[in-house]
């Protein structure tokens, strides 16, 4: 089984890295932008043409929230076209897309966690974006796993955890938003999930090819992925600081007091009832999740 994975530079990618050789059954393909740039579509024909995988894990992507309001061309083109080009090539080689999507889809006017069909109704560009590239993956493509994911973070690149440790260290005293609430995602368990789906279908599709046609295989579509539980960012920072034996003054703040050029879902927690119904995942309280992350 050969998996493709782009953005291997990322925090996806290094942790799908992390955990690869516990899978040697399964041939990982690496890519970062500079090996696969998915915003041009003969590299990704090229790429496919040599390894000609099972599956791909689009884990590149314009992740920059608040850079995207003034770059919206550039995040356009990674999270739209980028994931079209994928999709278009995934399709010509038969191959299955696993496609990683954001809480950001979501406005943040849900009391209630939001389940992969309720209507999403992003606030900025970078939601935007990876709403349009859902879209452009649902309308050329029939096999594919949309994950919608939430405040990833991880040992790897850079990520809301490391942040907060780099500051804690430069200052005494750090001010964080509590009126955004959430649920982090360990970028492993993330991998782990992905994995998970990809050993579970790949069975499937090698042993009765035809249970994979659209028409009677349900189980492709979106679903959600984070860790359990849910906390604001100022409780996620405190966690943080208490796991690492960090002191510091903390201190909770409104969103009101702390403007940024996109707007943040007030509300993003995720429903996972459809991931662990459909492939028997079992997923870790954040808390727990955040002990085991050590940098």
């Amino acid at each position: 089984m050969v998996v493709l994975i782009t953005g291997a530079n990322g925090q996806l990618g290094q942790a799908l890295q992390s955990i690869s050789g516990n899978y040697p059954e399964i041939d990982f393909v690496f890519c970062s932008s500079s090996d696969l740039d998915i915003t041009k579509k003969e590299t990704c024909e090229a790429v496919f043409f040599k390894h000609k995988p099972n599956y791909c894990i689009n884990a590149a992507a314009y992740t920059a929230v608040d850079k995207a309001e003034s770059e919206p061309e550039k995040a356009q083109l990674i999270n739209v076209i980028g994931a079209k080009n994928l999709a278009e090539v995934c399709k010509e080689y038969d191959t299955i897309l696993l496609h990683i999507s954001t809480d950001f889809v979501f406005d943040g006017s849900n009391k209630i966690a939001y389940k992969e069909e309720d209507t999403p109704n992003p606030t900025g560009v970078y939601g935007l974006t990876k709403l349009q590239g859902e879209k452009a993956i649902q309308e050329t493509l029939e096999k594919y796993f949309i994950i919608r994911t939430s405040w990833v973070y991880s040992q790897f690149a850079n990520n809301f955890m490391k942040t907060m440790l780099r500051l804690a260290s430069e200052r005494d005293s750090l001010s964080v938003v509590n009126d955004q609430i959430g649920t982090p995602t360990n970028a492993v368990d993330l991998a782990e999930a992905l994995i998970s789906i990809i050993t579970q279908t790949y069975n499937c599709h090698t042993e009765h090819v035809e249970v994979l046609q659209p028409t009677t295989y349900k189980h492709f579509g979106i679903y959600n992925f984070s860790n359990e539980g849910q906390c604001s960012w100022y409780d996620f920072a405190k966690e943080i600081f208490k796991i690492n034996n960090v002191n510091i003054n903390l201190s909770a703040i409104p969103t009101t007091s702390f403007p940024t050029p996109a707007k943040r879902p007030a509300f993003s927690v995720l429903n996972k009832t459809k991931i662990k119904k459909t492939f028997g995942v079992e997923i870790k309280d954040w808390k727990e999740s955040l002990k085991a992350c050590k940098i």
